[in-house]
């Protein structure tokens, strides 16, 4: 996450402590509750979570245990108002991220007219020249994107970073929303507040419109997972749960009649559209890693004769890849004609001389990711980081400068959590989620807000110790 500042604007309240517009009824009610009643209802939700196995794995841990999600009972609150802008914003974005994809897998345009360097597809490592000329059934890339937006001010909304290969966390905030109810009963019956149960309902029907020619008249849909060592394979198996989906691993799978079809106790029987949560590396030892066994072999043989459909399809990780996220502004305009609605966080591009030198010499002001870096991993606060550090992290920097981005400090908002003392300001940021088919894009009402538990803290991911909220979109 970027950094802080000491103006950060506060979700819940304003200056003079009175309660935003947003939160005034939840305000009326909350300041009617005992304390320790919160506290015992935030202890029954974490043995919620437990009981409901909600946990992820941490690459690297030493212990090599799954973990809870820590949750924060204290909702997070978007006005109608508020949400019609992002939900604009988000729309407008999505359809340039697919559009550019499909580019770039074809004729190139945006190269050729200069607005995006050539390098920065040739040379990309997300960038697979198998999908070149081809389009997927649809013509859509891009099934489910997460958005990842910080707000700033009252008004001021910014995309952090664009989720279009497979984007995670959706499991968590549909049980976050019915964990709420379940503590919280009589907050729904006095605020309404958009639901989000729906989501797998229309997951399930957004891919099965994405189905290729050859499917079904009621298309088959199955959820690929690595398997029960991954870090998000609770949300595989609840996501293929709640859609009354197939959840399989690679070995489950086989090329049968030209079809990609799934064992099972009738004998194999054809899969329409693959949800894989899989990696485009493994997903086809015959294409991309030969040593690969989470993939099926033959997998892109049949994808490319037209005989399944891959969500997200393979090669959408070069809409992930930060340097490509400095030039979305650009992307925005070349695609649809218009401005963003939404805009970007300032970045420098190391692989630019000009921009490293500017970043080496502010090296302790600025937030540095990896490119394709992920879950807060690789990554550098230059506030919070010792002077060994940033020595360290100088040299990574001019050894491999196109590995890097950069990003100013910034003042992210807050929302209150619920400690042992009451209530204290925590950064957060947001994700909605959306999906896209040849219907059109649905945008999830709210999404997942992640929120750095410990004081002063910048980072949200679980991975580093944040957690997350509900968020509450308010009806009209």
């Amino acid at each position: 996450m970027p950094g802080d500042s000491s103006m950060k604007f506060d979700e819940m309240h304003a200056a003079d402590g009175t309660a935003r517009g947003a939160y005034r009824q939840y305000d009326e009610w909350l300041g009617a509750q005992e304390l320790s009643w919160l506290r015992r209802q935030s202890d029954e939700a974490e043995r919620f979570f437990r009981r409901t196995g909600i946990t992820f794995n941490v690459y690297g841990a030493n212990d090599g245990e799954e973990r809870l999600i820590p949750f924060d009972v204290i909702p997070r609150i978007v006005t109608a108002a508020e949400w019609r802008k992002l939900e604009r914003g988000i729309a407008q974005r999505v359809r340039a991220l697919n559009a550019f994809i499909h580019d770039i897998y074809h004729r190139q345009e945006i190269v050729r007219a200069g607005r995006l360097p050539e390098q920065m597809i040739s040379r990309n490592v997300a960038f697979l020249p198998q999908m070149v000329g081809f389009e997927p059934p649809g013509g859509i890339y891009t099934h489910i994107v997460g958005v990842d937006l910080v707000r700033t001010g009252p008004d001021e909304f910014l995309v952090l970073e664009d989720n279009a290969r497979t984007p995670s966390g959706v499991s968590y905030m549909l049980e976050n929303r019915e964990t709420m109810m379940a503590m919280f009963p009589e907050l729904f019956t006095r605020i309404p507040v958009r639901p989000v149960s729906d989501y797998p309902r229309r997951l399930a029907r957004s891919l099965a419109a994405c189905a290729p020619p050859a499917a079904s008249d009621r298309p088959v849909v199955a959820v690929l997972t690595p398997g029960i060592y991954n870090s998000a394979y609770f949300e595989h198996a609840f996501l293929a749960d709640q859609m009354g989906a197939e959840l399989v691993e690679g070995s489950d799978l086989r090329v049968v009649n030209g079809r990609i079809a799934m064992r099972t106790t009738c004998g194999f029987q054809p899969i329409d559209v693959l949800y894989r949560r899989v990696d485009d590396e493994f997903l086809d030892p015959l294409t991309f890693n030969p040593s690969s066994v989470l993939g099926v072999s033959g997998l892109m043989d049949i994808y490319r004769a037209g005989g399944i459909t891959i969500a997200n399809a393979p090669g959408t990780g070069i809409a992930d890849d930060k340097a490509i996220y400095s030039y979305m502004p650009e992307i925005i305009e070349f695609y649809t004609g218009e401005k963003p609605i939404l805009g970007n966080v300032p970045t420098w591009r190391c692989s630019d001389s000009d921009s490293l030198a500017y970043v080496l010499d502010n090296l302790s002001e600025l937030v540095v990711k990896e490119v394709h870096g992920s879950g807060g991993y690789g990554m550098l606060i230059g506030p919070t980081s010792s002077k060994a550090e940033l020595a360290d992290f100088a040299k990574k920097l001019r050894a491999r400068p196109d590995n890097y981005i950069a990003q100013p400090t910034l003042s992210l908002s807050t929302v209150p959590i619920l400690t042992k003392a009451g209530l204290a300001p925590r950064h957060v940021d947001l994700r909605p989620f959306v999906l896209v088919s040849p219907t059109g894009i649905e945008i999830t009402p709210g999404g997942l807000t992640r929120v750095a538990l410990k004081q002063g803290s910048l980072v949200v991911n679980s991975s580093q110790g944040g957690g997350t909220k509900d968020s509450w979109v308010l009806e009209e």
